[in-house]
């Protein structure tokens, strides 16, 4: 019988191209609740004598500020991880739960906290960290690039490292939600519900406390503010385009390192995802990480 000629091909030693997946690494317990990240990076030759570090993407699923689903990008992020980054997709307390402004962003930045501390063991290079994120993890990640090391939304938690990120990207997220603070009573229920959580006991100085959930309001002239990348749809029935441009506008008047892209036609979430648009935040990302 003849046989079909046997394919030799070679094999890949340093596993190029090939990512491994580290799932529910704890970084915090401090606040009575135990907070997990999904951890995915290059897969490596364990034996070798020298182990490479990588830069660090750390992303922040939308959940409407709630608890997010760390799976839910984990196809897209592997990418990331394949072609030479370390990625980790972090929880947060649920606003729901009794956890109000400012403690997503806290945990975020415990979790930034806890990888740049454990950056040998996970093979990141923690000069090179870079914050991504989807809707309300959008607003955490331009929360995060603004507000770096400010001692206002800094833990215990391995305090003695850096909060602060060398890049942001940020996805349709709530850059003013001034009109919609001011006037929750006039909201839906489900509105009403997750903003009260937001701001937690009903006093003028909390109402105050949870405008910083503003963005915008955190850009001053003069500063020194990481790269950002803003990626929106113009038909987002959920977060209006305008949060987006404003928030343009607004760090490219303070004369910050601002680009916009906008999405025709692209809803929140959706077919507002595309190899395309993937690729404009890889080349993003390997420019300024």
């Amino acid at each position: 019988m003849a046989y079909k000629e046997v394919k030799v091909i070679k094999n890949n030693p340093a596993l190029k191209g090939m990512a491994v997946m580290i799932p529910d690494v704890v970084f915090s317990t401090a606040q009575g609740i135990e907070l997990k990240l999904q951890l995915l990076k290059p897969w490596t030759d364990e034996t070798a004598k020298e182990q490479p570090n990588y830069p660090l993407i750390v992303f922040v699923q939308g959940s409407a500020w709630t608890f997010p689903d760390v799976y839910y990008e984990l196809p897209q992020l592997a990418q990331f991880a394949r072609e030479g980054y370390v990625v980790a997709t972090l929880t947060h307390r649920n606003s729901l739960e009794g956890h109000p402004f400012p403690a997503y962003l806290e945990d975020v930045k415990a979790g930034i906290r806890f990888l740049k501390k454990n950056a040998a063991k996970y093979q990141i290079d923690s000069e090179r960290v870079g914050i991504w994120g989807t809707s309300s993890g959008g607003n955490t990640a331009l929360l995060v690039g603004l507000t770096g090391d400010d001692s206002r939304y800094k833990t215990e938690e391995y305090s003695e490292f850096s909060d602060s990120v060398k890049l942001v990207v940020d996805c349709f997220g709530p850059t003013d939600l001034t009109y919609t603070l001011e006037n929750i009573a006039a909201m839906d229920e489900d509105t009403r519900t997750l903003f009260a959580a937001l701001r937690g006991e009903d006093t003028k100085e909390n109402m105050k406390k949870v405008l910083e959930m503003n963005p915008v309001d955190h850009i001053r002239e003069g500063v020194s503010y990481p790269p950002f990348l803003i990626l929106q749809g113009n038909q987002d029935t959920v977060v209006d385009y305008s949060q987006s441009e404003l928030m343009y506008h607004r760090l490219s008047d303070a004369g910050a390192d601002a680009t916009l892209i906008c999405v025709e036609g692209a809803p929140h979430e959706g077919s507002f995802w595309s190899t395309e648009l993937l690729a404009i935040i890889k080349e993003f990302i390997d420019n300024n990480l």
